[in-house]
Parts: structure tokens; C-alpha cells; sequence
């Protein structure tokens, strides 16, 4: 884009955008909603949609070793046992006696008494810091936090048409476990060979003890995640590949480097699967900091290992070049729809002052998205509500929908300045506009959100103006 977004964004600003134009609304607000659940409005949806399509292109489609795939949100709860879930998938929670508020035990540890490896540190751990700290509880400012206890993470839920007899079932806590358990019939079916990877985009469901920050962490959220199987000798290799690759995408989707950084995990923060991981973190504005974005571990042949045991299955992959068998090791990017969307929306988010033909000066609202993210790529924009200009409009409205196959918007309401501000504020790179020199010369005014500048051209050539630039 023209120019770099100042860094005028805060939590309060993009949550107020989302719900007035459309991103994000609360969930179930008009029954008094339900605590840290949204929906997505037309244009988050819009949104969202663009990012799963720019990542499934550039990761699975032209990937000649990668596949995709679509697992189902319910499994065969031993799925979970094999991976670890059932015991390992916990945080540590901590009560308040008085108030009866929640929190997670690290970050208790991390935001109040600025420990930074808390994570790392065992519920016992924690509870002995907190005990010689005396904390009071956020909420209350009571000294009555209970010790630290685990806290299983995955929702629970029963098949069968009565709850007593039913099979107990988990909502995935991740998307990963579907790939591995399909590993093999992807084996069989598709005649790929290791290395490769299958990528999925799905729903996942995790009972945080702490959600909150708008859509930063939520109760149901949605991954795009890769599970790439490779020899283990060439898993270090892989994983460098992998980094280089999702440092591609966050320059794809136009980050500031400057609020992008990769750290890596310490031995004692791994998880139970993992021989190595490191994250992306975005600093977001205000007191939220840096915080998680995106992942990138090496599981090691953990997953397959696991599987193969409870499950009885040969899992081992047959290498005919070297005519011998091994589990293969898998290299995991994760990443999440909605903190792209939301880290998006901050990057993005800018206000500048500007000053009309008389003077008079005011704050203008842009969401400087990458043209390829935007909920729509263009606005048709007839000059005034007559029925010359809103039939030719409307005729050139109808033309780029079909020939750029984006979404394109109509407006022909209030006057164009307000028109502008209005697509300015959504993202809109472009807005077009009919006008009444348009009926002699058969041009319109093109107007750039970021510089506003402004070029007239033939209607004929706007579809390819606009394709130039989205693609």
C-alpha cells in the first residue's frame, strides 16, 4: 500500500468498527449475549472467507506436496486418549472465594508479579509463588485465591438420543487429530510420498478459563492448520522451510514487520508432543502486548507413534528408494482465522486529518487492507440519485462482478464525501464513480482509499484496473 498506518489503534477503537460496520457483532446480545462468544457480520464473514481462501491457494493448492483435507468435529473419544488430550490438555486454574471470578494461574504469575517463564512452572509450582506472594484477586482485591489445580480444556458433549445412555464425546480441541488418524487412507488413496503435508481449515473448541480481548481467544474458534510428514533425519530442514514459509505469509497479508516477531520456546514450555517450537507474536496496542499469533512445532512421530499403539494399526511408512520402514516425523504451522482477522483489522486501522474545499478539517477513519483481504474490492458510486447516472452505474456495477469474480459494492446514497468515508472506514481500495461527463465521454472518476488520489478512465478498462490490483 501508499503509506504505513500510524498506530492509532486500540481494542476499544476496532471493537466499536466491528460492530458499527458490520465485522463482528456480540453473540446472542439481544438475550443478553453469552460471555466471550461472536458472530460474524457480512463483512466479517467476508473477511474471513478471503483470508481461508489466500491460505488454502498458497498452501495447498500450489503446493504439489500438499493435499487437503475436511475431518469431522466429533471422534472416537480414544482419539483423544491416544494424543494425549485427556490428561495433558489442561491449564491452570485458580479460583477466588469471595467473588467466585477465575483465572489462569500463569497468568496470574506473568501480568501480576511479571514472571516471564510461567508457563513452564508446574500447579504446584505456581501455588507456592502465589501463597508467598499473597495476591489479592483482580476482580475483588480480596487475599482469597485458591491454589493452582488443572483444568481440562475440551467440551464435552453426548451422542445418542438420551444423555444417560449416550456416548460421552469431545468437541476437538484442534483440528491436528484428523489428519493423523487419516494418514494412512491418504496414504493409500492419493499416491503421495514423504515428504508432504495435508492442510485443513475447521471449527475447534476449547474451554478456556480466561477468555476475552474481543476475538483474541475464544470458545469456538477456527484453525487452518498443516500437518507435514517427513523423514526424521531432514525434520530440523523441514521446520526451517516451514519458518520461512509462514514469515512469506505475514508479509503476504501485509503485517508490519514491526509488530511481527518469532520466538522461540524454551525446553521446559514444550508441550508433551513437541522437539522444538517457536511463535509468531503480534504486539497488539495498549496492555495486551505481545501475544501469540501463529505456531510452528515439530511434533517428532509423537502423534503416529501414539495412534499406532492404542489403535493396533501399522502406521510405519514403506520408503522404496531406500527400501526400509519408519514412522515419519511431522512438521505443524497452526494458524488462526480469527486472530488473523483480528491482527488484520489493528494493522490496518488508521485515522488522519484531512481538510475540505473550505477549510474545515476532520478526522478520516481507513482500514488500509491488503486489496486481496478486503470485504470488497470496489464500490460503483453514481454520482447523484438520478436515474441516468444510477442506470449506467448499476449496468457497470453488474459488468465488474462478473469480470473481476470479487465483491463489488453499490452505493447510491447521502452525498459522495460521506460515500467515501463510508467505504474508507470497511477498506474498499477503490471507488468509482459515475458522473455526468461519464454520459458524454463514457469514463468515470477511479479514487484510491489511501491516497485519495483520483484518475479518470473508460469504463472498459476499470475491470482490469481493478483485477491489476486485487490479485
Amino acid at each position: 500500500m501508499t503509506s504505513e498506518p500510524n498506530r492509532v489503534a486500540t481494542m476499544d477503537k476496532i471493537v466499536a468498527l466491528s460492530k458499527r460496520r458490520g465485522f463482528v457483532f456480540p453473540g446472542s446480545e439481544m438475550y443478553g449475549g453469552l460471555a466471550n462468544t461472536w458472530d460474524f457480520g457480512p463483512l466479517g464473514a467476508e473477511l474471513r472467507n478471503n483470508i481461508k481462501q489466500l491460505w488454502w491457494r498458497t498452501f495447498v493448492q500450489r503446493r504439489r506436496d500438499m493435499l487437503g483435507q475436511d475431518a469431522g468435529i466429533l471422534m472416537n473419544p480414544k482419539v483423544w486418549e491416544a494424543s494425549g488430550h485427556v490428561v495433558n490438555f489442561t491449564d491452570p486454574l485458580v479460583d477466588c472465594k469471595t467473588c467466585k471470578s477465575r483465572f489462569r494461574a500463569d497468568h496470574l504469575l506473568e501480568d501480576k508479579l511479571h514472571i516471564a517463564d510461567a508457563a513452564a512452572k508446574t500447579p504446584e509450582e505456581m501455588s507456592a509463588i502465589l501463597r508467598e506472594a499473597n495476591l489479592a484477586c483482580p476482580v475483588c482485591g480480596n487475599r482469597t485465591l485458591t491454589d493452582a489445580r488443572k483444568f481440562n480444556m475440551m467440551f464435552t458433549t453426548t451422542i445418542g438420543p438420551v444423555s444417560e445412555s449416550g456416548t460421552s464425546v469431545y468437541l476437538r480441541p484442534e483440528t491436528a487429530q484428523g489428519i493423523f488418524v487419516q494418514y494412512k487412507n491418504v496414504l493409500n488413496t492419493q499416491r503421495v510420498k514423504v515428504p508432504f503435508g495435508v492442510g485443513q481449515i475447521g471449527k475447534a473448541f476449547r474451554n478456556e478459563i480466561t477468555p476475552g480481548n474481543f476475538i483474541f481467544r475464544l470458545l469456538e474458534f477456527e484453525q487452518m492448520e498443516i500437518e507435514y510428514f517427513c523423514k526424521p533425519g531432514e525434520a530440523a530442514e523441514t521446520f526451517e522451510q516451514w519458518l520461512a514459509n509462514m514469515k512469506a505469509w505475514v508479509e503476504l497479508i501485509g503485517l508490519n514487520p514491526e509488530h511481527v516477531r518469532v520466538r522461540e520456546h524454551a525446553k521446559e514450555e514444550l508441550s508433551h508432543y513437541s522437539d522444538r517450537t517457536v511463535d509468531f507474536e503480534y504486539l497488539f496496542p495498549g496492555t495486551l502486548g505481545w501475544k501469540e499469533l501463529y505456531g510452528l512445532a515439530n511434533r517428532t512421530d509423537f502423534d503416529l507413534r501414539q495412534h499406532q499403539e492404542h489403535s493396533g494399526e501399522d502406521l510405519t511408512y514403506f520408503d522404496q528408494a531406500e527400501n526400509t520402514r519408519y514412522l515419519p516425523y511431522v512438521i505443524e504451522p497452526t494458524f488462526g482465522v480469527d486472530r488473523t482477522m483480528l491482527v488484520l483489522l489493528v494493522d490496518a486501522y488508521d485515522e488522519e486529518e484531512t481538510v475540505d474545499v473550505n477549510g474545515k478539517s476532520d478526522i478520516r477513519t481507513v482500514l488500509r487492507l491488503d486489496p486481496k483481504l478486503a470485504p470488497f474490492k470496489a464500490a460503483v458510486l453514481p454520482l447523484a440519485k438520478k436515474p441516468e447516472l444510477t442506470g449506467v452505474a448499476k449496468e457497470l456495477f453488474e459488468t465488474l462482478q462478473i469480470e473481476t469474480n470479487a465483491m463489488i459494492d453499490y452505493d447510491e446514497t447521502a452525498n459522495i464525501g460521506k460515500r467515501y468515508r463510508r467505504q474508507d472506514e470497511i477498506g474498499t481500495p477503490f471507488c468509482i464513480t459515475v458522473d455526468f461527463d461519464t454520459l458524454e465521454d463514457g469514463a468515470v472518476t477511479v479514487r484510491d482509499r489511501d491516497s485519495m488520489e483520483q484518475q479518470r478512465m473508460p469504463m472498459t478498462e476499470v475491470a482490469a484496473y481493478v483485477n491489476k490490483h486485487i490479485r
